[in-house]
């Protein structure tokens, strides 16, 4: 990913896991997103958090250090899953047991996928996508996207952004 362009990514928890499920994981992944937004090194315009996957629309606006911040975000939410697990859930931990040598979980698959959202219709595309998410028959989270709490979908139906990170994509693109 480059600074200043806005994409769609989508990360996704080891052997696609439902270790999202509980609030306490999602949890965060919001503080780390709020953490970032705070320090402008990314602005959000969406985002669903899903049992075991996550969409974002996002920027990054500058390094963090000397990494982007996207690989700041993903250490960052699966040192934090470690720590969560091994104190509330240890019984989950041989789930994501490593294989390589680098470390001895991981949480996230690999290759998150980012693209590159090059005109406005297209954000609007995913974004809607993203929101509908949780209301599709095969999750079944919420009745109607904005009464997913894990989501930007309340803060573009209602202007009020439960989180204090999000920033509406109109006011950029």
């Amino acid at each position: 990913m480059e600074l200043n362009q806005i994409y769609f990514y989508t990360a996704t928890i080891l052997n696609w896991k439902r270790l999202l499920k509980k609030d306490d994981y999602k949890n965060i992944i919001i503080d780390s997103l709020q953490y970032l937004s705070t320090k402008n090194k990314i602005a959000v315009y969406g985002f669903v958090i899903m049992p075991n996957h996550i969409h974002l629309i996002w920027e990054m606006l500058e390094k963090n250090g000397k990494e982007m911040p996207h690989a700041s975000f993903m250490k960052y939410t699966a040192h934090q899953f470690l720590e969560h697990s091994r104190t509330y859930y240890p019984q989950i931990l041989p789930y994501f047991q490593a294989s390589d040598q680098a470390r001895n979980h991981r949480f996230w698959q690999r290759n998150s996928l980012p693209v590159w959202l090059y005109t406005p219709a297209v954000l609007e595309q995913k974004l809607e996508y993203i929101h509908n998410n949780p209301v599709v028959e095969k999750w079944s989270l919420a009745n109607e996207p904005a009464q997913y709490y894990y989501s930007s979908a309340k803060f573009y139906e209602t202007d009020i952004d439960d989180f204090g990170f999000l920033k509406h994509y109109k006011d950029r693109v």
